[in-house]
């Protein structure tokens, strides 16, 4: 069931939206989209950058946006993708 303000207009987008997690960074996304607040009220998105980059660090002072501060306040997020699990390292003893 849609929700009023949330899922308008995110259905019959053909690209998905690219969020790439920047290292110790902010998340970076990239296509277009609409950003809303716990209430569903729009966020109004910066006009003049091509990407938006949202705060990860909780330290920004422009809140949901990245203005820099992960530099400055010792947050670190570098985890990355999860890949293929590594094979088991108990080797068989053999009889």
């Amino acid at each position: 069931m849609p929700r009023p303000g949330i899922d308008a207009g995110v259905a019959g987008m053909s690209d998905p939206i690219t969020i790439r997690c920047r290292e110790n960074g902010p998340l970076v996304v990239h296509g277009p989209f609409r950003l809303v607040d716990h209430l569903g009220n729009e966020i109004p998105l910066p006009t003049d950058k091509p990407l938006v980059a949202l705060c990860r660090c909780g330290a920004s002072g422009n809140k949901p946006f990245c203005d820099g501060s992960h530099k400055t306040c010792g947050f670190t997020g570098d985890a990355g993708a999860p890949g293929p699990k590594a094979p088991p390292t108990d080797t068989p003893i053999s009889a």
